[in-house]
């Protein structure tokens, strides 16, 4: 189960809350963030699906790496509503260098593990990851 690379192993509820997020909408976005203690990959917040891309960002803190996914919505040029699910590798300046380089180690093994990401990001500060952004991705 753990990766031998950086020793993180990935919560059931991980992947449950992902396929809840991804088959039926039940959350706007999920935090995810790893305990040190016991090297796993664990679920930090849940958003529910009336909450906004700011209430995401909000919820990410400006001092610790996280992992995020974020369900999009978006209209089209043709006008057709589409949706795509981004991945966010959270890393702000702030952050122990441990913890980053902990994040950096463990991410391509924990985005395999929720399958039908469509898009990633990879931000240090909230302008890399502002709407604009997103939104120029998401097209």
């Amino acid at each position: 189960m753990a990766n031998a690379a950086s020793g993180m192993a990935v919560s059931d509820e991980c992947k449950l809350k992902f396929l809840e997020l991804k088959a039926k909408r039940n959350f706007r976005f999920i935090v995810f963030k790893i305990d040190e203690r016991i090297q796993q990959v664990m679920v930090d917040k849940l958003g529910q699906p009336d909450e906004s891309y700011d209430d995401f960002t909000a919820s990410l803190p400006a001092d610790e790496c996280r992992y995020a996914v974020f369900d999009f919505d978006f209209v089209t040029d043709e006008n057709c509503q589409k949706s795509k699910i981004f991945f966010i590798a959270w890393s702000p300046d702030a952050a122990r260098v441990r913890s980053k380089m902990l994040y950096a180690s463990s991410k391509d093994r924990f985005k395999r593990e929720l399958d039908g990401i469509q898009v990633e990001l990879q931000a240090t500060d909230p302008s890399e990851m502002s709407i604009d952004i997103v939104k120029g991705r998401a097209l």
